[in-house]
């Protein structure tokens, strides 16, 4: 069982920067490929970024390529987003989750621990 809690959220002028961090419980947390997801209002669950379980893959939705960076730390438990040049429509709560599986990390499906989410809000 693995138990995330995400943290780093608040509110920032368009072009700015936050870091989103994700601590993990429990000894497992090297064994599982780790995942970004957000949610705006009225809008679906949206993939952001992924990172395997040694951290030497990555993946990104297109929509922040170039802006967001996903890393981690296993040693530490944690996985970070870190997020630049942010834009209003960058305005969600935003998600970590654990990967039950090696693959298709931009489906939700894929992963079966979700934190509770951090607000991110980007003003103009």
């Amino acid at each position: 069982q693995v138990q995330l809690v995400e943290s780093g959220g608040g509110l920032v002028q368009a072009g700015g920067s936050l870091r989103l961090a994700c601590v993990a419980s429990g000894r497992t947390f090297s064994s599982h490929a780790m995942g970004w997801f957000r949610r705006a209002p009225g809008k679906e669950r949206e993939f952001v970024a992924a990172i395997t379980r040694s951290g030497d893959k990555t993946e990104y939705a297109d929509s922040v390529k170039g802006r967001f960076t996903i890393s981690r730390d296993n040693a530490k438990n944690t996985v970070w987003l870190q997020m630049n040049s942010l834009k209003p429509e960058d305005t969600a709560v935003y998600y970590c989750a654990g990967a039950r599986s090696p693959s298709g990390f931009s489906s939700p499906s894929t992963y079966g621990y979700w934190g509770q989410g951090t607000q991110v809000t980007v003003s103009l």
